[in-house]
């Protein structure tokens, strides 16, 4: 147990406008990553190269201390939730609780 309250207590808490000026970076990141993905080839060489692009994105994600949550989907925690972004969404505009998830989100007023 004491492990896990030790991960908890390293995890990057963000503010929104911490989140936010992060953002472009997350962006250019996905952007490329995307694109990428979407000049490949069908066929079985494009699925693993395809699985390899990802994994690198969510790698580059992850650095930035940002969760990934899904293909092309993260969240920036901020202790008492997540301001959730989604590509190709222009800026940073959900948040959702820690239970609720992608299907709770709300729009950030």
């Amino acid at each position: 147990m004491a492990r896990r309250s030790a991960a908890l207590n390293d995890r990057k808490i963000f503010t929104y406008e911490e989140a936010a000026a992060l953002l472009p970076e997350a962006r250019r990141i996905t952007a490329e990553a995307v694109a990428e993905v979407d000049s490949l080839p069908e066929g079985d060489e494009a699925a693993a190269e395809s699985e390899r692009i990802i994994t690198d994105w969510a790698g580059a994600i992850i650095e930035l201390g940002i969760d990934v949550k899904g293909v092309w989907l993260i969240d920036f925690d901020n202790g008492s939730g997540y301001y959730c972004w989604q590509h190709p969404e222009p800026s940073l505009q959900y948040f959702h609780g820690y239970e609720e998830g992608f299907g709770g989100r709300v729009k950030l007023q």
